[in-house]
């Protein structure tokens, strides 16, 4: 029976996707949504097996909501066109308001399934500690269910359809099929990114005839991931669990260390997984939404977070913080507060608290568990702080004479944000709140030189040539990201590069696959970590 359980599993790599592709070459066009729609469903049952009903589900609520959508909007035009001019106002109130309910009905149904599934043992674990805390004789029953792979992305899509169909942005789709493919299109099914209806629904379902031009970029986009996660991102693993598990017998150093490695990991891991979705996607023909833009380049925590997983960022710009400071409540709010504290801060009060809704609800999105609250929570707060800010450090500057534009201040900057977003990614990676707070303390606390001293920080889990290999290949992608940072276009230009430029890179990516790749003795698969969320 067919089973991998990601994007790196050689079922995918060495037989599902080629079969997949193979299959679609052949087809006509109608034959090749087919081809898509089944194979996005047989990815989805080889992963998460019988949970593939949460997924028909969403998709079939999606569909009908949207529909039910579609004719009240209809039908409140026919009633404000035939209605004299003084009964418009209210027909026009009334209507809203049953669409209003349609959408909160196909939101709660949404939201809901994704709640009850990934939340439940939360919240429930939370009520009993207080019950205890009250001393009341209550003892709720922890329930815990299996969680369909992507639900969290896929739930994303159906919300943001929904909201856009609600909007009047895009009409409420009469295809079905053309729907579920957009929800469940198998490259970008378990880890995104988070694409709009607008973006991916109808080029997916137009089913383009395969080129070759495509075909090379999206296995070269395909290799540099493979790279980032099997070679850098695999073999931080060991020391990075090692250290995570068990802080309590490290120093400050160490922790700082496995903060900075897991922080490495992560990017590594999730924009390496990305580079398989969407270099699959290439090659069928589909442009996907890119979900990362170089984040360690940002001079702030905004803009890093403007880089880093852009596709969840924007969605919980637009349906979260632009509704809620633009509602009648906090619109007043800003009124007023702009006339007590000016125009700088005064929309800072209502702005931030759609800010906090925001980072609350990101935070929740990546785990049901205190310390993803915090890490949310510690975002908000930074950027908060910077906003306070950014009056008085634009005169300290000017006062200090140092040029916000020249290269040094730039690179402070960039080095600032890249140590405040370790700093996070300690808490994130943490197992728990608690022990987050302990090896921050620990830390700063304790921090020591003795484990370099004394070889130890080589002995858990990488010696020196995994940390070498690491740097080198760091290096390699800290070129290939400042080239793109000027926007070299490096796939075009190996394409155009001379026959045996092109062998030998392609080559190189294989060897240095199949020498430097962590696995073997001691090593043991590493499932993406976004995939969890």
């Amino acid at each position: 029976m067919l089973s991998f359980s990601s994007y790196f599993s050689p079922g995918y790599l060495a037989l599902y996707l080629p079969a997949a592709v193979l299959l679609y070459a052949v087809a006509g066009q109608r034959g090749r949504r087919a081809v898509l729609l089944l194979f996005s469903y047989v990815c989805f049952w080889a992963v998460s097996g019988k949970l593939i009903a949460y997924l028909l589900l969403s998709t079939l609520s999606m569909y009908h909501t949207g529909r039910w959508l579609a004719h009240e909007q209809a039908r409140a035009r026919q009633d404000l066109e035939e209605a004299p001019k003084e009964e418009r106002r209210a027909l026009r109130a009334r209507a809203q308001t049953r669409q209003r309910r349609i959408l909160a009905l196909g939101l709660l149904f949404q939201l809901g399934m994704l709640v009850v599934l990934k939340y439940t043992p939360f919240f429930f674990s939370n009520f009993n500690a207080l019950f205890h805390a009250w001393a009341l004789p209550i003892t709720l029953r922890i329930p815990y269910f299996l969680l369909p792979i992507g639900i969290s992305f896929y739930t994303m899509q159906a919300a943001s359809y929904l909201f856009d169909v609600y909007r009047q942005k895009i009409p409420a789709d009469r295809n079905l099929f053309r729907l579920a493919l957009y929800l469940s299109f198998f490259p970008l099914l378990m880890e995104g990114p988070i694409c709009r209806y607008e973006q991916t629904a109808q080029q997916l379902w137009n089913a383009p005839a395969l080129r070759y031009q495509n075909f090379l970029l999206g296995l070269q986009r395909m290799s540099y991931g493979l790279i980032k996660k099997i070679l850098v991102a695999d073999r931080l693993n060991l020391l990075i669990k090692t250290v995570f598990d068990h802080y309590e017998d490290y120093d400050g150093l160490v922790i700082a260390v496995a903060a900075v490695c897991y922080t490495i990991q992560l990017y590594m891991d999730f924009s390496g997984t990305m580079d398989l979705a969407l270099g699959a996607g290439r090659i069928f023909g589909f442009q996907i939404p890119e979900n990362f833009q170089r984040p360690f380049f940002s001079r702030s925590i905004p803009e890093f977070w403007q880089r880093w997983h852009i596709s969840l960022g924007t969605w919980f710009k637009d349906y979260i913080f632009y509704p809620l400071s633009m509602s009648k409540p906090l619109k007043k709010l800003t009124t007023k507060a702009r006339k007590r504290l000016g125009s700088h801060y005064g929309p800072l009060v209502a702005g931030s608290i759609a800010l906090f809704c925001v980072w609350l609800c990101n935070g929740l999105w990546h785990g049901a568990a205190w310390n993803y609250i915090f890490f949310g929570l510690y975002h908000f707060a930074l950027i908060l702080m910077g906003n306070l800010t950014q009056p008085l450090t634009v005169k300290l500057t000017d006062r200090l004479g140092i040029s916000r534009t020249s290269i040094p201040y730039q690179g402070f900057q960039i080095v600032r944000t890249g140590v405040l977003v370790c700093i996070g990614e300690l808490f994130f990676r943490a197992n728990g709140l608690h022990n987050g707070l302990a090896m921050f303390h620990k830390m700063v606390t304790q921090f020591s030189l003795a484990s370099v001293r004394d070889q130890s920080l080589f002995a858990l889990g990488m010696g020196r040539k995994d940390f070498l290999i690491v740097a080198i290949l760091m290096g390699i992608i800290f070129l290939v990201s400042l080239m793109q940072e000027r926007g070299v276009h490096l796939g075009t230009r190996l394409l155009e590069s001379p026959v045996l430029v092109r062998v030998a890179v392609y080559y190189g990516v294989i060897l240095a696959l199949v020498i430097f790749g962590a696995y073997g003795a001691g090593y043991v698969p590493v499932d993406p970590i976004y995939a969890g969320f």
